[in-house]
């Protein structure tokens, strides 16, 4: 199985660091220090370098340190013996540059899949009990690392839905270039199969999916809980593929009243269920977030299975979030992922006697090694 590193980063101008440049060990690497002093930012340019896009869904703009313009990250992969350098630039007002050992990607969508890494932050653990957006997210981004087919396919699809809105808007004012009301409502119908094939593509993927996470879920929750409980997820589709036109049809004056595409995986949501109860609307708290660690460490393992590739895995301050039980099964799960972590201090790691291959405390966007 093959196994991704990363090696180095360089940042200029990304957030609060001016510079930085940091070498990260295979093993674990530990970034401490105090809150909102950037420990989380280096974390993000490593996701962003991976997977063009920040975790917590920050715009590029709002990733570029103040009063600048534009930012640079720079990263050095390995997998299985392969080198990637990977050079992001990233500017306020245009789409980012990207480059791999040199030469340039015509679309950022040719990074994914390259280098593949699992981020887990505080936020996931709310991932059950947040609305379906969340939910949404955090397939579209795993299955976008994992398929190529699915990220066109995705990608091609919320385009198509951006320019039905357009129409529907036009339609709705009758301020349109188009000549007769019979013209625009042939173009919704032209737009109306573009989002049934595109739609149909992403219903499809995503039902396998979940159909795949269930059988990997179920022994890692049964670990955590202690055989005690026996979750199931749920696809929980807007619309079937049987009935998706019917139902588009049927939504037509509604979406012509208020401006929007009602129907389609736009929609979608995924349950989760713990002896046949929705614990989204009906679990504790110790549930939700049982099911969303073991959800997280599921995306590792679906990784392997489908890439057959060992992640890199961003550990940010979530320990300090886990009771001691899931803090000693998370960390007994990193076996040889490459793992960076970041915390507050460092004690508790010692205490535990987890090995520690790399220590760096961040104070106000400085990065310092210790020995």
């Amino acid at each position: 199985m093959k196994k991704v590193i990363i090696q180095s980063l360089q940042l200029e101008a990304y957030r609060n660091y001016q510079t930085c440049d940091i070498n990260f060990s295979p093993g674990v690497t530990i970034l401490y220090g105090d809150n909102a002093q950037g420990k989380t930012n280096i974390l993000e340019a490593v996701y962003v370098s991976a997977t063009t896009k920040s975790h917590r869904g920050s715009k590029d703009r709002e990733m570029i340190g103040f009063s600048n313009d534009e930012a640079h990250i720079r990263s050095v992969w390995d997998k299985d013996g392969m080198s990637y350098r990977v050079d992001m630039h990233l500017r306020k007002n245009k789409a980012k540059g990207i480059a791999v050992n040199g030469q340039f990607l015509k679309k950022a969508a040719q990074l994914l899949g390259i280098c593949n890494v699992v981020f887990f932050s505080p936020e996931d653990l709310s991932i059950i009990k947040s609305g379906p957006e969340r939910r949404r997210r955090f397939i579209d981004m795993e299955l976008s690392q994992m398929d190529a087919s699915y990220l066109y396919h995705l990608n091609q699809y919320n385009k198509v839905v951006n320019q039905r809105n357009a129409l529907l808007k036009e339609m709705s004012f009758h301020l349109s270039s188009y000549s007769s009301q019979q013209e625009m409502n042939d173009v919704l119908s032209v737009w109306n199969k573009q989002l049934l094939i595109y739609g149909s593509r992403i219903i499809e993927r995503r039902q396998k999916y979940i159909h795949d996470l269930n059988s990997i879920i179920k022994p890692i929750h049964d670990d955590l809980s202690g055989k005690r409980e026996d979750i199931k997820v749920i696809y929980d589709p807007f619309t079937s593929l049987e009935d998706f036109e019917e139902n588009l049809i049927k939504s037509t004056d509604r979406d012509l009243k208020y401006k929007m595409t009602h129907v389609g995986p736009h929609k979608d949501d995924v349950i989760f269920e713990i002896g046949g109860i929705d614990i989204r609307k009906f679990g504790s708290q110790g549930q939700q977030r049982t099911a969303a660690l073991s959800l997280k460490l599921s995306e590792i393992e679906m990784i392997k299975l489908i890439k057959n590739e060992v992640p890199v895995l961003l550990l940010d301050d979530v320990l300090s979030e886990l009771d001691s039980g899931r803090q000693d099964y998370l960390l007994s799960r990193i076996g040889d992922i490459q793992t960076i972590i970041t915390c507050t201090g460092v004690e508790e790691f010692i205490k535990r006697r987890i090995h520690i291959d790399t220590i760096y405390e961040v104070k106000d966007g400085v990065i310092i090694l210790k020995e």
